[in-house]
């Protein structure tokens, strides 16, 4: 069983700042990927920033620039912080990993937090 636990989000004007942290558990052999995805009201679920075990980064056209990704493989962590918040960033945000477990090592497979709310006001 591998779980993904969030924290951090909440309320914030725009311009403020904001910090996500996701820590995954469980029976994890290794992991290949992890990041975070949103998805507002309406809309689909979207990718903001993803970093893969490598180190190589991918960040939303939307968010370059303002929030940064960070793992620390060694604790099985990422977190997200988020500068110059924007009414537009509010969304349900989600940590999502690329895990494989140690009863099933050739394979990876997505695995997703439970998603905590950040709300930007104007």
């Amino acid at each position: 069983q591998v779980q993904l636990v969030e924290s951090g989000g909440g309320l914030v004007e725009a311009g403020g700042s904001l910090r996500l942290s996701c820590a995954a558990s469980g029976s994890i052999f290794s992991i290949n990927a992890m990041g975070w995805y949103r998805q507002a009201p309406g809309k689909q679920r979207e990718l903001v920033a993803v970093e893969r075990s490598g180190g190589s980064t991918n960040y939303a056209e939307s968010v370059e620039g303002r929030f940064t990704i960070s793992r620390d493989n060694a604790k099985n962590t990422v977190s997200l912080q988020m500068n110059n918040l924007k009414p537009e960033d509010t969304a349900v945000y989600y940590c999502n990993a690329k895990i494989a477990t140690k009863t099933n090592i050739y394979s990876s497979y997505n695995y997703w937090g439970q998603g905590t709310q950040v709300t930007v006001s104007s």
